[in-house]
């Protein structure tokens, strides 16, 4: 499902138990000098991570003060999040001139402690080659180095290396829950593009071997995956990148199900299975 760029009004854009990814929760927040925004999400688990800009945030007594930094889009700098437990009370304190704050959910019922995840902290991954015109960065946010802190939920940024190329090939799928083959896991992207007049298509196979659908992704673009092959691209001469978030129906370690026509890209896509053993 493609949701176009609106204005949410720092209302939840995908809600708790959402139709087509009820693992699944996100808000965009924007905030100006000094205000505040506070939110409490019951059963679901979240991570605030600042897009652009600068806030305090108070977890019920977890503080993490001037949480992002950067500056005029999410290119200029490194991410940075605070991991919120579920149902637990959150506050954030603009400290910018103003800031666009990501929060992201999985549904999980247990109670864990809240946590920082500060720039130097991160998982990286680079992999992909001009060559295969599939070159790109991720940056876990929530990745394997907090896999014993965190419940179901992985919250990443992926961005293509380079000017044009595809994200997420060779095409694979997470919906269903058939171990050691696969697990089920909704996903929700959010698409940014630089210049921000570019733009990009999600691709979405239902079936191999059968016609699927494509969305015409523009800057502010949220997509909800709940099943099928889901590789994006982006226009030539421009650079795209996604916030993600994943949220597990039974664990949080991803097990992605590369679809059997395009399996044996795998041999030819540098560093991919490093990449595929970071989601976890």
């Amino acid at each position: 499902m493609h949701i176009p760029p609106f204005d949410n009004q720092n209302k939840p854009i995908v809600d708790v138990d959402d139709t087509t990814v009820p693992l699944n929760y996100f808000n965009i927040v924007k905030l100006t000098k000094g205000e505040a925004f506070t939110y409490e999400v019951p059963r679901y688990e979240t991570c605030i991570v600042p897009a652009t800009g600068t806030v305090d945030v108070n977890v019920e007594g977890f503080k993490a003060d001037a949480l992002g930094g950067r500056g005029e889009d999410v290119w200029d700098g490194e991410p940075e999040g605070v991991y919120v437990p579920t149902a637990a009370k959150a506050e954030m304190v603009c400290t910018s001139d103003e800031a666009e704050v990501f929060v992201a959910g999985a549904l999980y019922e247990k109670v864990l402690d809240a946590f920082a995840v500060r720039n130097d902290e991160l998982d990286l991954v680079q992999y992909g080659s001009d060559e295969t015109k599939t070159h790109r960065k991720i940056k876990h946010i929530l990745g394997t180095k907090y896999h014993g802190k965190v419940g179901r939920l992985l919250v990443s940024e992926l961005f293509t290396v380079g000017e044009g190329g595809w994200s997420g090939f060779p095409s694979h799928k997470h919906d269903t829950d058939r171990l050691p083959d696969e697990t089920r896991h909704d996903e929700t992207y959010n698409f940014r593009f630089k210049p921000n007049y570019g733009s990009g298509v999600q691709m979405l196979q239902r079936e191999d071997g059968k016609a699927g659908d494509a969305y015409h992704i523009v800057d502010g673009s949220t997509i909800c995956l709940d099943s099928g092959y889901h590789p994006c691209a982006v226009l030539p001469g421009y650079q795209m990148y996604y916030f993600t978030i994943l949220g597990g129906l039974s664990q949080r370690s991803l097990v992605q199900y590369f679809q059997p026509s395009h399996a044996a890209q795998l041999e030819t896509i540098p560093g991919i299975k490093d990449m595929i053993a970071k989601f976890k």
